[in-house]
Formats: C-alpha cells, sequence, structure tokens
C-alpha cells in the first residue's frame, strides 16, 4: 500500500526545491491556490472534493495525496469522498476505479493521522 503522508511529503519537498528556482512561478501558483479554494459560493470543501475528483480523473499520485490531506482538513466525511470517487470513475472511466481506490486509502490514510 502507498504511504500517502511520505507522498505529499515529497510533492512539498520538491515543490521547495522549485521554488527556489522559479520563485515567482511558485508564488503565483500557490496564489491561486489559496484564490481557488477558498469559501465563497462553493465551500473549501466542495472545492477540494472537486480537485480531488480531478486528480483522480487525472491519475495523479501526488495530486491524490495533497487532495486526500486538503478534503480530511476541509471535514469531508468518507461517504462524501467515496460519492465523490464514483463521480471521478464517470468522468475518468476505468483506470478511475484504480485511482478512485487509491484515492480512499489515501483519505482514510490522513483521517486516522488526524484522529490519532
Amino acid at each position: 500500500m502507498k504511504d500517502y503522508a511520505a507522498i505529499a511529503n515529497e510533492y512539498h519537498a520538491g515543490y521547495g526545491q522549485l521554488a527556489k528556482e522559479i520563485p515567482e512561478t511558485t508564488k503565483a501558483f500557490g496564489q491561486l491556490v489559496t484564490n481557488a479554494t477558498q469559501d465563497a459560493v462553493l465551500s473549501k470543501k466542495t472545492k477540494e472534493l472537486i480537485a480531488f475528483a480531478i486528480a483522480i480523473a487525472v491519475r495523479c499520485d501526488g495530486c491524490i495525496a495533497s487532495h486526500a490531506k486538503a478534503v480530511c482538513n476541509a471535514g469531508a466525511s468518507r461517504q462524501e469522498v467515496a460519492e465523490m470517487i464514483g463521480v471521478a470513475v464517470l468522468m475518468g472511466g476505468g483506470p478511475s476505479t484504480v485511482y478512485g481506490a487509491e484515492a480512499l486509502r489515501a483519505f482514510d490514510q490522513f483521517a486516522s493521522l488526524k484522529s490519532a
């Protein structure tokens, strides 16, 4: 089983290195993330569920790890995540069933860390 906390940490460490090379670009991307995911008409939780679904559909382990953690921190329930995975499978086809199962494992890992 993949360790999604480790994957998230590896992503953030690598992104930190990238930020040293292209600081203005990574700063702009960080601001985009903040702006795009803040509460507005759609809640932060809803926006993170959307991002999580896209991560599944595009089959990105780093994205799954990052958004699994964000969805967990935003207060999504396991059932909300499961229903979102159903939509991701609808949009992403058969390969999204594999990544959907991985995404649920990732969510469960972060949820267990949060409750510990």
